[in-house]
C-alpha cells in the first residue's frame, strides 16, 4: 500500500526489502552457490522447484547448469537439514548446518521408523546396509538400496524406507548426489564433499546461522528464524544476539549493514516454482498470498506462483511443453506480456 503522497509505505517497504534480500530485486548471483550463499538453504524436496529458485534469482542459464554445480563442481548438496526437509545448500556449510539443525530430527525420525514397522535394531541394520552399500558401488539411487536392505530382512515398504535414508542422513553419512533421471542418487557424505573441516562451536553456529538467515530474509524476527530452521525461540534468540542483529523501530531485526533497505524496490513480475523460499522464510505467508492462501498451499504443498507487485497473482503449471496460467483476477496486459515472456525462459531453462 503507498502512502497519500505517492511514496510506498511501511509493510510495502517491509515486503521490498525482503524480496531484494531474496534475490528477486537487485542484482542476480552468478548461479547456484551464489543463491546457496544467500539464502543459506533452499528447500528441495521438488528437484524443479529448487532449480527454479535459483533462476529467479541469478544468472544461471538452464537447469543444467544448476546440476552441474551439484555434481560437477560439487559446490552445493542437497540433504535432509532444517525442519527435517530435504535442502541445498553449499557444501561448506553443510557442515556446520548439519550438526545444528538435525539433532531435533531423531525422535521424529525414531517414531515415522517405528510406525512403518522397522524396529530400533533392523534400522541400525539397515543403515549399516545402505553405508556398505554407497562404499561399494555409489552412487546408488533409493530403489537400489531399497533391494540391499531389504535382502538384509528390513522391512521397506510404505515410507520406510524414506525414513531409513533420513536416518542415515540425519548421522552425517549420506547425501544426495548425482541426479539419476528425476531422482536423485545417494552418496557417502565424506566420498562427495571430502573431508570435514573444523567443528564449529554451537554457539557460533547459531550465530553463523542468524547472520546468514538475515542476509537473504531480513527484516525479520526472532519466530521467523525459529520456525524457518526447525528450532526453539531460546536458541534463535542467541544466534541473532551473537551475530549482532539490529532491531528496528518495527521490532523485525536486521543486520548492522543492510544494503537492501536504502535502494529496495519491488521485484517485476515474475514465475516463481513450487516450495519457493519466498513462501518458506517467515512464520506468515500472508504478505504474499493475502487471500489466496488455500489455492498456491495446499495440503502442505506449494504451488508454482507468478509474483505481480510483491503478491502472488496466479498459479501455474506446464502442460505440454507449455505454461498455463490461472490468475486469481484479471491481469492488465503489460503485466500478461511480461509473464509471458517470462514463461517463455521457464520453458527454456528447463530444457523445452
Amino acid at each position: 500500500m503507498t502512502t497519500p503522497d505517492g511514496a510506498a509505505g511501511p509493510l510495502e517497504q517491509r515486503q521490498a526489502q525482503r524480496m531484494a534480500a531474496q534475490l528477486l530485486s537487485g542484482p542476480p548471483a552468478d548461479g547456484a552457490a551464489g543463491v546457496a550463499g544467500r539464502l543459506l538453504a533452499i528447500q528441495a524436496q521438488d528437484p524443479r522447484g529448487a532449480r527454479l529458485a535459483v533462476r529467479a534469482r541469478s544468472r544461471a542459464q538452464t537447469a543444467a547448469d544448476v546440476d552441474a554445480a551439484l555434481t560437477r563442481d560439487r559446490c552445493v548438496v542437497v540433504t535432509w537439514l532444517n525442519r527435517g526437509t530435504l535442502h541445498l545448500v553449499l557444501a561448506e556449510d553443510y557442515w556446520w548446518l548439519h550438526p545444528l539443525t538435525t539433532p531435533q530430527l531423531r525422535t521424529g525420525n525414531s517414531r515415522r521408523l517405528a510406525q512403518e514397522g522397522v524396529p530400533p535394531e533392523d534400522a541400525e541394520r539397515a543403515v549399516a546396509v545402505v553405508r556398505a552399500a554407497l562404499a561399494a558401488d555409489g552412487p546408488l539411487t533409493r530403489a537400489q538400496l531399497r533391494g540391499q536392505v531389504a535382502a538384509a530382512g528390513v522391512r521397506t515398504e510404505g515410507q520406510a524406507m524414506v525414513h531409513i535414508l533420513a536416518l542415515a542422513s540425519i548421522r552425517g553419512l549420506i547425501v544426495r548426489g548425482p541426479p539419476a533421471g528425476r531422482d536423485q542418487a545417494f552418496v557417502l557424505a565424506r566420498d562427495w564433499l571430502g573431508a570435514p573441516p573444523p567443528a564449529m562451536s554451537r554457539e557460533a553456529a547459531l550465530g553463523e546461522l542468524a547472520r546468514r538467515y538475515l542476509a537473504g530474509h531480513a527484516p525479520a524476527a526472532d519466530r521467523d528464524l525459529a520456525q524457518w530452521a526447525g528450532m526453539g525461540l531460546r536458541d534463535a534468540r542467541l544466534g541473532l544476539a551473537r551475530c549482532g542483529a539490529v532491531q528496528r523501530a518495527d521490532g523485525l531485526a536486521e543486520l548492522p549493514v543492510n544494503p537492501q533497505r536504502a535502494a529496495a524496490a519491488l521485484p517485476p513480475p515474475r514465475l516463481l516454482g513450487a516450495f519457493d523460499p519466498l513462501l518458506l522464510g517467515w512464520a506468515s505467508r500472508d504478505p504474499v498470498v493475502g487471500p489466496h492462501r488455500r489455492i498456491v498451499t495446499v495440503n502442505g504443498l506449494f504451488r508454482p506462483f507468478a509474483l505481480v507487485g510483491g503478491r502472488a497473482a496466479a498459479t501455474w503449471n506446464i502442460a505440454r511443453g507449455q505454461v498455463v496460467l490461472a490468475p486469481f483476477a484479471p491481469l492488465d496486459a503489460e503485466i500478461r506480456a511480461a509473464l509471458t515472456t517470462d514463461a517463455a525462459d521457464v520453458t527454456r531453462f528447463l530444457g523445452g
